[in-house]
C-alpha cells in the first residue's frame, strides 16, 4: 500500500470490533462509530446467562448449521474456525472451556471481562471510538457518511466503509434495521429481515379462546418443559427431524433452546401454510410399548394424575399439557393417552415480533457481494455480521460467523486498498 487507508466502521458489535482489530493491525486508520453510549451492548446481553462463544463439534457438522448459506460461509469460517476463535480469546487473557453440551464458554462465563480486554487491545492499536453517533446514510451527493450525534449532524469522509449494523432484533441495543433502505438505494440486494431463534404463539387449543387456557398460562408460563424430544416435519421436502432438550412455556406459546433449533423450519412452514405443528415426546427415555403398558395397567382407586405420576413421572406442566390437548374422554383411553404422551401435538401460528428474537434472518445477499464482502453495486462499501443474509441456531454458531465475517470484510478492505495502491 502506498499509504494507510482511512476506514470508517459503523457498528460496535463482534463483527465490527473484529474488523477494527484486523484493520488496525495492518496499519489502517480506523474510526468506529456506534449509536449506543458504549460498544458491545448485544454482546453483553448474550453473555448474561453465560457467553456461548462457539461450539466444539467437528467442523463439517458445524458448517452444516448454516444450512442454505453453508457454501457462502464455509471459506470464511474455515479461515477463522472455532479453534482459532478459542485461541484468539485466550490470547486476550480469557480462558475457555467446553461445556457438557459441547458449547464453548469463557472460563468465568462472562462477556464483560472479555470485552474490556478487547477494547484495551483496540485502543492500544489506535482505534478511535465515536459513541452516540447514529448513522443516517450518506450525504446528498453520496460521498460522505452522515451521522447524528449529541452535538448535531456530522459527516465523515473515508477511503472505505465497513458496515456491521446487525439485523433488527433488540432495537433498543442498536440493531433496528434502519439501514435497509439506504443500502437498497445504492443497489444492494437485501432479503427481507425476519425473526430467527425466536418464540412462537400457539394456535387455540379449544374453541372460544385465543391460545393456551388461562389455567395453563397463569400457572405455568415461564416454566421449562424437560426432558422432551421435539419432532417436526418440514415441507415441502417432508424431512423429519427429532431433537431432545428443553424449552419454556410462555403466556402465548413457546420459546427456548429446543424451539430455536427448529425456528427457521417452523417459521418457513407458517409462511407457506399458515401454521406449523410440532410433536413432543414427553417421555423420551421410554419406548411406545412401555408407555402403552403403563397406561393400560389397572390403577384401582387411584386417580389418573396419581397413576401417571407414580408409573411414568408425568406431573405438573406435562400433566397440564395433556389436559390442554385431550378431552376427558381421550384421557381415559389408554391407547390415545399413550400415543399423545409420545407425540403431543402443538400447533403454532406466528413467530413472536422480530424485536424479541435473538437474531434475524435475511439481510444483504451474498450474491451481491464480492468474496471480500464488498457491495458490487457500491465499491468501497463492505458488510459484515448479522446484517448479511444468513442464519444459524444458538450454540455459538451466531457469534462464530459474526467474528469470521468481520475478519473477512476487513481483509477485503485491505486487499482492495493494496490493489489500488500497487
Amino acid at each position: 500500500m502506498t499509504s494507510n487507508p482511512r476506514v470508517a466502521i459503523v457498528g460496535g458489535g463482534p463483527a465490527g470490533l473484529m474488523a477494527a482489530e484486523v484493520l488496525a493491525q495492518a496499519g489502517a486508520q480506523v474510526d468506529l462509530y456506534d449509536a449506543m453510549p458504549s460498544v458491545g451492548r448485544k454482546f453483553l446481553l448474550a453473555g448474561r446467562g453465560g457467553l456461548n462463544l462457539t461450539h466444539s463439534e467437528a467442523l463439517e457438522p458445524f458448517l452444516d448449521r448454516y444450512a442454505e448459506r453453508c457454501a457462502d460461509l464455509e471459506p470464511l469460517v474455515r479461515a477463522f474456525a472455532p479453534q482459532d476463535l478459542r485461541d484468539w480469546t485466550e490470547a486476550l487473557g480469557i480462558g475457555t472451556f467446553v461445556g457438557t453440551s459441547g458449547r464453548v464458554f469463557p472460563t468465568d462465563m462472562k462477556a464483560a471481562p472479555m470485552l474490556r480486554a478487547w477494547l484495551q487491545r483496540l485502543r492500544g492499536l489506535g482505534v478511535r471510538f465515536h459513541m452516540r453517533h447514529r448513522w443516517q446514510g450518506w450525504t446528498d451527493d453520496g460521498t460522505n457518511l452522515l451521522f447524528s450525534c449529541p452535538t448535531g449532524d456530522i459527516t465523515a469522509q473515508t477511503d472505505a466503509v465497513l458496515l456491521a449494523l446487525g439485523g433488527a432484533s433488540w432495537a433498543r441495543l442498536g440493531s433496528d434495521g434502519a439501514w435497509v433502505p439506504w443500502l437498497q438505494a445504492r443497489g444492494a440486494d437485501v432479503a427481507p429481515l425476519q425473526a430467527a431463534n425466536c418464540g412462537f404463539d400457539v394456535a387455540p387449543t379449544a374453541a372460544g379462546r385465543p391460545g393456551w387456557s388461562e389455567h395453563l398460562s397463569s400457572r405455568f408460563a415461564g416454566q421449562p418443559i424437560k426432558p422432551v424430544a421435539l419432532s417436526f416435519t418440514a415441507q415441502p421436502d417432508g424431512q423429519s427431524r427429532r431433537q431432545q432438550g428443553e424449552f419454556v412455556l410462555t403466556s402465548t406459546g413457546v420459546e427456548g433452546s429446543l424451539i430455536y433449533a427448529f425456528s427457521a423450519a417452523i417459521r418457513d412452514a407458517i409462511q407457506a401454510q399458515g401454521q406449523a405443528t410440532l410433536h413432543l415426546d414427553l417421555l423420551p427415555a421410554h419406548t411406545p410399548e412401555q408407555v402403552l403398558a403403563e397406561t393400560r395397567r389397572p390403577r384401582g382407586p387411584r386417580s389418573l394424575s396419581t397413576h401417571l405420576k407414580s408409573r411414568l413421572g408425568i406431573q405438573g406442566l406435562k400433566m397440564a399439557l395433556l389436559h390442554e390437548v385431550l378431552t376427558p374422554e381421550q384421557l381415559q383411553d389408554p391407547a390415545t393417552l399413550a400415543q399423545v404422551l409420545k407425540a403431543l401435538p402443538i400447533t403454532l401460528i406466528r413467530p413472536r415480533p422480530m424485536d424479541e428474537a435473538i437474531s434475524t434472518a435475511g439481510g444483504v445477499r451474498f450474491e451481491g457481494l464480492t468474496p471480500g464482502l464488498m457491495l458490487k453495486s457500491a465499491p468501497g462499501v463492505f458488510c459484515a455480521g448479522e446484517m448479511l443474509d444468513w442464519e444459524a441456531p444458538t450454540g455459538g454458531y451466531l457469534l462464530t460467523a459474526c467474528f469470521a465475517t468481520g475478519r473477512q470484510a476487513a481483509r477485503g478492505v485491505l486487499d482492495r486498498w493494496a490493489t489500488r495502491g500497487a
